[in-house]
This record gives structure tokens, C-alpha cells and sequence, in this order.
């Protein structure tokens, strides 16, 4: 499968269309939060990709079409001369189900799943209620093969697009079969694909009155239920806000969330053609809860904005591993087959007018496997000081 941020605006900016963020093979329907991290993180660049215009794609697509040849194949070959890593063409379903899976609803078992150093594809997480669930699969079983190819080895976000069948177009109840291993205990599993939906964020409490919100991804609506986290968390406790592995999402919804730390103000900048455009949160958020930011190499875009604008402006105490680095913007335009076509047009900075593009952002405190220890003892530090 293909995935891509959209960067949505917020409803008080009103110039231009809505704007989209592309990371393909990166938004997971149900099986790759957290994929990248480690080896599997690379920083883009696009200083030598060389612009292609929307004009240029369509131009291409309508002269394939009418020499009777195909339109979407014309306008891959005419982004791919561009060198731009983050441009890309969606065929029409494609596009559906990148829509869908930022609406949080997808097709597949209910798999999330990382790749070790050692190349063993290891389930991290079981859907509740999923076919995955309903088979008794469980987390830290190792996931060996799909439809008897052998996905030891292979990047995170091949494995996705065979559990969900994307190459026969396979939909819900369509049949899949994993090959998995538990311990020394191997066995085989056929699952029915289903109509999922995702819950991109996740809120518990840890000790001293700390709450963990853990956003994957700016799915809709995923602003707001941070911010109601906020409000539930306990009265003076610290909240650890978790963007590892967040691989973006709507920006509006990142708007919403900073909103819930912020009192109005500047989150980022961003371009389209030259046109410079501003991103602010609502007033009235809590300024004063102790926070700490959660990173790692998977936390990109709309997630890299966040956590951008909460370090500039001071909210935040940023705790990880350097962040992916995706700050490029992409605008889509129709095709005359009904497939997208989504060019880079601009890019965003944070407050201080950072370019995340290729850079990332660094942490304030580096840390890896013990994160999430070190962000508490943070919030302690915090709290005390206050």
C-alpha cells in the first residue's frame, strides 16, 4: 500500500486548497506503527530533485490518453524524471484508501509489527476484536511468512501490503495465510481480511500521576481526543506525549493537539509556490503542565511540526532519537483517468523557522531504549521545579 500526510488546513486559514505531505508506503492500515526506527530510517533530500509541474504531469497524461496509451503510467514517468522522492501518482483506488485510512479505517488482520536488527518481522501489537485476535495471535509471536512468501528480511512496509493484499486489490473477506512462530513452535494461520478501524491514540497512567497520550498517527479526529486527554489527566500530574513512530497524518489534527499546550500563538510556517502561509493554535490551552515530547526516527511530518513548535516555543522537553526529517509539501490534482497525481510545491518550518526537510529535529535529551524511563524521570525534575 502507499500512504501520504495530508496537510490539511486549519478552518480559520482560508487561502488555497488543502495540501498533502507524501510518504509512500509509510501510512500503515493496521500493521507497520513504529516501522521506521534503526536501519529503516533515512533522511530525505530533494535539493537535487529537479520541480515537475502539475501542468507538466497533466499535459503528459492527456497525450497518453489520447494516443490510446495509459494516462497514470504517462504521469509516473514524467515524476519519476523529476527525481523528487516525494512526488507521486495514485491510481483512483489507491487514492480511496489513503483517504480512508486518514478517516482510520482500513482493511486488513489487525497486525502491527516491527522488523529486528536480526531481519525477524515481530508482531508488536494485536488488534482487539481483529481476525488476527480472534486466531490467537499474539504479541511477540514472529510473523515468517504471507501467502507463502517468506518475509523475514523484508522492509516493514512490503509486509503490510501483502497482509492486506494490495496487489490483487483484496478486500474484506478476502483470505490470507501467515506463516508464524512462537518460540520453537511454528504453525500456519488463514485469516479473512476485515473492515478495521484504527484507535491512533492511546491514553494510560503511570506512577507519580504521569499520563502517557501515544499518538501513531493524525488520523481524523485524533487532535481532539488529545486534548481531552489533557483535560482527564490528573491535576498537576506531567503528561509524556508519544510521537514515536507517528508517521504524520493531518496537520490540522497536530494543530488541534499543540492547541492543547499551547495558548494560541505560532505552531509553523509553511510554502505553496512561494506563498507564505502560517499555522496558529486556539487559545486557551494548559500552559503550565510539566510535558515531555517522545521521539525517535520514525516520528515524521505532521508529528515533526508538533514537536517543532512545542521545543521553539519552550512547551516541551523533547526526549529521543533524532526525527525522520519529511517537511516537504505536496499538492494533489486530478488526472484525466481519475488518478492523482501529488507534486511537491513548497515546505514548512517550525516557529523558529527551522527547516525540518532532510535535517529532522534533534532532542533536547538523547535517549533510545530507555525513553520512556528517561522522559519521567524528566517530568520529576519538572514538577519539582515547579
Amino acid at each position: 500500500m502507499s500512504g501520504r500526510d495530508l496537510f490539511c488546513q486549519p478552518r480559520r486559514i482560508r487561502h488555497g486548497a488543502a495540501l498533502t505531505l507524501v510518504f509512500a508506503s509509510v501510512l500503515v492500515a493496521g500493521a507497520a506503527t513504529g516501522s521506521f526506527g534503526g536501519s529503516d530510517a533515512k533522511q530525505p533530500s530533494t535539493e537535487s530533485a529537479v520541480p515537475v509541474g502539475h501542468d507538466d504531469v497533466t499535459e503528459a497524461a492527456e497525450r497518453a490518453m489520447a494516443d490510446g496509451k495509459s494516462p497514470m503510467e504517462a504521469a509516473e514517468r514524467a515524476v519519476s524524471r523529476s527525481g523528487d522522492r516525494w512526488s507521486a501518482v495514485y491510481s483512483q483506488g489507491e487514492y480511496e484508501e489513503l483517504e480512508e485510512a486518514l478517516d482510520g479505517r482500513y482493511t486488513g488482520v489487525g497486525l502491527s509489527a516491527r522488523r529486528e536488527s536480526d531481519g525477524r518481522i515481530e508482531v508488536t501489537r494485536v488488534q482487539p476484536g481483529s481476525p488476527a485476535a480472534r486466531a490467537g495471535i499474539r504479541t511477540g509471536d514472529l510473523l515468517r511468512g504471507v501467502d507463502g512468501e517468506d518475509v523475514t528480511g523484508r522492509p516493514v512496509t512490503e509486509v503490510v501490503s501483502l497482509l492486506r493484499g494490495d496487489a490483487d486489490d483484496a478486500g474484506a473477506g478476502s483470505r490470507v495465510r501467515l506463516g508464524l512462530q512462537r518460540g520453537t513452535h511454528t504453525w500456519s494461520e488463514v485469516l479473512r481480511r476485515a473492515r478495521l478501524s484504527t484507535d491512533s491514540v492511546t491514553v494510560r497512567r503511570l506512577a507519580r500521576g504521569i499520563t502517557l497520550i501515544k499518538v501513531t498517527a493524525f488520523t481524523k479526529g485524533s487532535g481532539d481526543r488529545v486534548r481531552d486527554a489533557v483535560d482527564r489527566a490528573p491535576k498537576g500530574g506531567g503528561i509524556v506525549l508519544d510521537l514515536r513512530g507517528n508517521s504524520g497524518g493531518f496537520v490540522a489534527e497536530a494543530v488541534t493537539a499543540a492547541s492543547a499546550f499551547l495558548d494560541g500563538g505560532l505552531v509553523g510556517t509553511y510554502d505553496v509556490d512561494g506563498d507564505q502561509r502560517v499555522l496558529h493554535a486556539e487559545p486557551g490551552g494548559d500552559t503550565t503542565r510539566p510535558l515531555v515530547v517522545l521521539v525517535d526516527g520514525g516520528t515524521m511530518s505532521a508529528a515533526e511540526l508538533l514537536t517543532g513548535a512545542l521545543q521553539d516555543r519552550g512547551r516541551a522537553v523533547v526526549v529521543g532519537t533524532r526525527t525522520f526529517g519529511k517537511g516537504s509539501i505536496q499538492m494533489p490534482s486530478r488526472l484525466p483517468d481519475g488518478s492523482v497525481a501529488e507534486l511537491t510545491v513548497g515546505h514548512y518550518r517550525t516557529p523558529a523557522g527551522r527547516g525540518v526537510d532532510g535535517r529532522g529535529i534533534t532532542p533536547d535529551l538523547e535517549a533510545d531504549d530507555g525513553a520512556l524511563q528517561r522522559a519521567e524521570t524528566v517530568l520529576g525534575g519538572l514538577g519539582d521545579a515547579s
